[in-house]
This record gives structure tokens, sequence and C-alpha cells, in this order.
């Protein structure tokens, strides 16, 4: 029976010690070490961080000539009786009886040798990046994010929704999207006026793909109370950052009968919930990035779950920025949007902890959020944390039409192409909030990655969509 190595080293608690029981371990060979009367075989099958040894006597059917074809990046099945290791470095280790190769591995040219690869190098080869150390745990703290996102709002009652991926609204209103078309670029359909004419693509108007789920969502929180979004969204801005993606997962609850201190309130419980959710759970991965990546990782994220966001609204933040008497890059003023670096100062070094910024200008922020009673701020809310800046952005959503269509007017939309939007507030509009957290960008904060390239398996920015 094959076991994986991650059941053979954590086996429950309610299952006997695995000593003295038959196994077939399955996986990818990291190191072979010869010695004069056996052979140390280093197996590693993804569901755990460190590897499988496994010993293989000279008694073993063909062991010369298997020995001999061993190498990294071999696949093979190993099938061995679970012995208490003699090391220093494993508990447990595998007698093997049979060892078969299943996938030979050319050791020339196989690009993964025993050395430090740079991460812009494995992103040239993200069919094989997964194999190592840091991509590897990468993904397994990323599933982990993933599942503690569903087992939080499952358990507070929030439904999973599925907003669609092809829209023709513009939620940011920024205009910076990808285009869906089917129209042959080479023999344009046009218009009398000369304009190309989209009355003849396939969904007769022009579509895109979508850079949030939110308006969606805010259609079934207003059926529903409480829902969700986890999917895939896209930006065609050309930043290329360390800090942006183009295709990226969003999570994007929305509830109904809520407010901006409830939406906040609820950020902060999800964060919270996610990285002690990795903790408890992904401790062998998180040593790993404490020790090798980013150094005080553990004690960061212990921060998180157990000291109290601080809140502040934007115009304190201002002040707390012009006040710094730091160099800047950006200049700081009442009315301009925060930049990383004013994110990262706040969180860093004045709060020491994560910081909920609210009510900002309103000529920076979007057209859907409500308007405060000043008229000159919004009931927006954006989460900061250390060494990111911002990782949450959110509001209060405008439940009333007449402030609605203003702000559509104030910022250039057209209220036809919102039509389905006005109409939730026009039969039994209610207070709402929601926020959207890139998850990409919670990834990095968990793991200590710098480049969010290296937090999704296969990074789509700029003059690259390989793989």
């Amino acid at each position: 029976m094959r076991m994986k190595i991650k059941q053979l080293k954590n086996p429950p608690a309610d299952r006997p010690s695995p000593v003295g029981s038959d196994v077939t371990i399955k996986g990818w060979v990291r190191t072979v070490r010869n010695q004069k009367t056996f052979t140390f075989i280093e197996i590693n099958d993804g569901s755990t961080l460190s590897n499988f040894q496994v010993v293989a006597n000279p008694d073993l059917p063909n062991y010369e000539r298997t020995m001999q074809e061993l190498s990294t990046g071999v696949s093979v099945a190993i099938q061995g009786t679970v012995v208490e290791s003699p090391g220093k470095n494993q508990s447990l280790e595998l007698v093997a009886k049979e060892v078969k190769i299943i996938g030979p591995c050319d050791p020339e040219t196989y690009p993964l040798q025993k050395k430090r690869h740079s991460y812009e190098f494995l992103r040239t080869i993200a069919h094989l990046r997964p194999r190592t150390n840091t991509l590897g745990a990468v993904a397994r703290i990323r599933n982990a994010l993933s599942f503690a996102t569903h087992l939080f709002f499952q358990k507070k009652g929030f439904l999973y929704i599925h907003t669609p991926i092809i829209t023709s609204s513009d939620c940011e209103g920024a205009g910076k999207m990808f285009r869906v078309s089917t129209l042959d670029p080479d023999a344009l359909p046009r218009t009398k006026e000369g304009k190309v004419d989209y009355s003849k693509d396939f969904f007769e108007k022009p579509t895109y793909l979508t850079v949030s789920g939110q308006l969606e969502g805010e259609i079934y929180a207003s059926a529903l109370s409480d829902i969700y979004t986890f999917g895939p969204t896209f930006r065609a801005e050309n930043s290329n950052t360390s800090r942006h993606l183009a295709e990226f997962w969003m999570i994007e609850p929305e509830m109904a009968f809520a407010d901006i201190n409830d939406d906040m309130d609820c950020a902060e419980e999800y964060l919270k919930y996610t990285v002690k959710y990795v903790l408890e759970h992904c401790e062998e991965d998180i040593d790993f990035f404490n020790q090798y990546v980013s150094p005080g990782l553990r004690e960061r994220l212990e921060h998180i779950v157990n000291t109290p966001f601080e809140r502040a609204s934007y115009s304190y933040a201002v002040r707390i920025l012009e006040k710094a008497n730091k160099p800047f890059e950006y200049p700081v003023k009442w009315g301009s949007d925060l930049q990383s670096e004013h994110e990262r100062f706040l969180a860093e070094e004045y709060f020491s902890k994560p910081v909920i910024i609210t009510d900002y200008p309103k000529e920076i922020k979007s057209f859907y959020m409500r308007l405060n009673d000043d008229e000159k701020t919004v009931a927006a809310m954006d989460v900061l944390v250390p060494r990111i800046g911002e990782i949450i952005g959110g509001s209060q959503r405008e439940d009333r039409l007449d402030y609605l269509k203003q702000r559509l007017i104030e910022n250039n939309l057209k209220e036809e192409d919102y039509w389905w939007y006005l109409d939730l507030r026009k039969y039994g509009s209610v207070p709402h909030a929601g926020f959207g957290l890139g998850f990409e960008r919670l990834v990095q904060f968990v793991t200590g990655i710098e480049n969010i390239r290296d937090a999704i398996p296969f990074p789509r920015f700029p003059g690259k969509a390989e793989f």
C-alpha cells in the first residue's frame, strides 16, 4: 500500500506507529549517497517539506544497476519496511526491499542541480520549480490559506458564489482591462462612423476579463445576505513590479445589513483566522521560511494573530506622515493616495502592527463607496500590514440611489451601463459592505516571499505568459 511521506512522519493519533510495517512510497529522488556497503536515497513526494530516507542494501535485486541509474529527479517506487532511524535528522527510515525506477532523469541536462537557484531562473522553468523546497512550501501554504478561507466564511454562514470571469462592467472605473473578443483583428467589422462594430462580436458588445467579482457579489448579497467569491481576476496595467500581476486571485466577501465597522471587524477576524490556521497546520514550512527566506517571520505572524489591529482615519494618517520627517519618494498631502512606502511606514514603524485606514477622500476611491456626511470622504477602509502595505481594500457600499447616480456622473460613467446595479438600490436596498483581498499578497505575507511572482504557480505579467 502506498503511503505519503507526510502520513509516515505524522501519523494520526488514533493509528499505531508505522514502525515494522511494510509500505510503498513513491516520489522523486532528491539525493543519492553511495556508501561502501549500502546506499542512502532521499525521496520527496511533495506532501511535506522534508525528505524521507531510504536505505538500500546490496542484497536488493539488480542493486548495482539500479543504483547507477538513480540520480536527482528520477521518479521511483520503493517498497520496504519502516524502522526507527539511528540518524540525527530523522526518527524513521525505510529499509528497501524493492526499488523500481518509474521515470529516468538525465542528470547532465536536469536544470535543478544541487545548488541554490535564483527566483528569476526558476520562473523560466515554472514546470519544474515546484520540486524545489521553496516553491513546494509556497504551494502547500497557498493550499492551506485557500482551505482556511473557505473554512472561515463557511463557519460564519457565508455562501460561496461563483461570479463571472467575462464581464461588460468595469468595477474599478479605470478602463485598464483585457478585452475578450472573437473578431479577426486583420478584418475588423466597422460601423458607418468607422468604429469597430461590436454587434458582430460573440457577445454583441464590448466585453472584458473581470477586475473584480464585487458588483455581481452585491447582487447575491442583496438576496442571500452574506456571500463570498474566490476566483481569478485580471488587470491590464503595465505594472512590471514585485507587487503586481496581470492575473491574480481575489477573495471578496459581501455582507448585507452591514456597515464599515462590520467590514473592518470581518477583515481583521479573517486575517487572524487564516494566519493562525497556517501556523498550526504548516509548522514545518513556516520554520523553513523563517530560517531561510525571511528571518523573524514566525514572530511577525504570531504578532498578527495576538494583537488588535489599529484603526485610524486617512486624515490622521496624513498628519502622521507629514510629521514623520522621512525622505519619502512620493510627497504626502491630503487628497493624494497613499503609496506603498507610506503604508509600510505606518504599519512597520509608526504603529508597529496592522492598521486599518478609513475615510479616504472620495476623489481617489471608487464610485460605489458610500459618501460620508462630510461629503468629502467615503466609508472606505484599507488594511495595511508590515512588509506588504495594503493587503485588503474595502468599503461600505453606496446604498442610496440618488447618491449613487451622482457618483456615476462624477466618475464619467454611464447610467445605462450600470442599470442593474442601480436596480439594487431601487428594489429593497439595504446597507451593505465588503472587501477584496489579493490572495497572492496574503501568500507573500505569510511566507515572506518578496516577489509576488513567486506566490502564484504560473505568474502572468507584462511580456510573460508562458506555461
